[in-house]
């Protein structure tokens, strides 16, 4: 089974409705016997209002606190997507960077 690698950028998932499209891209792959891996970015403005909450809060923001925080737009974005998917029939599950490392 070939495996294809899908990414999809906030436009893409920017609503829910724009995530049932990309479900269906998915599942129409997957039925076509590919092994499917999604990477996706946050929904939509996601990104832009956890930066402008954070430099509310301050301006000196440290990276490695921002990186958390960012990283939980996409984290948003592929549990939902995980939800729809499952909903619709297709096992599927979210996973961060560092669970996907440890699946081998």
């Amino acid at each position: 089974m070939d495996t294809i690698v899908l990414k999809f950028g906030g436009s893409s998932v920017a609503d829910n409705e724009k995530l049932k499209l990309v479900a269906n891209r998915i599942i129409s792959l997957y039925e076509k016997g590919y092994q499917i891996v999604v990477i996706l970015s946050a929904q939509g403005k996601t990104t832009d209002k956890l930066i402008s909450e954070a430099k509310e809060l301050s301006e000196e923001t440290i990276d490695r606190e921002m990186d958390v925080l960012l990283s939980t737009g996409e984290q948003m974005s592929t549990a939902k997507l995980s939800i729809l998917l499952n909903k619709l029939g297709y096992k599927a599950v979210s996973l961060t960077g560092w669970q996907a490392r440890n699946l081998h």
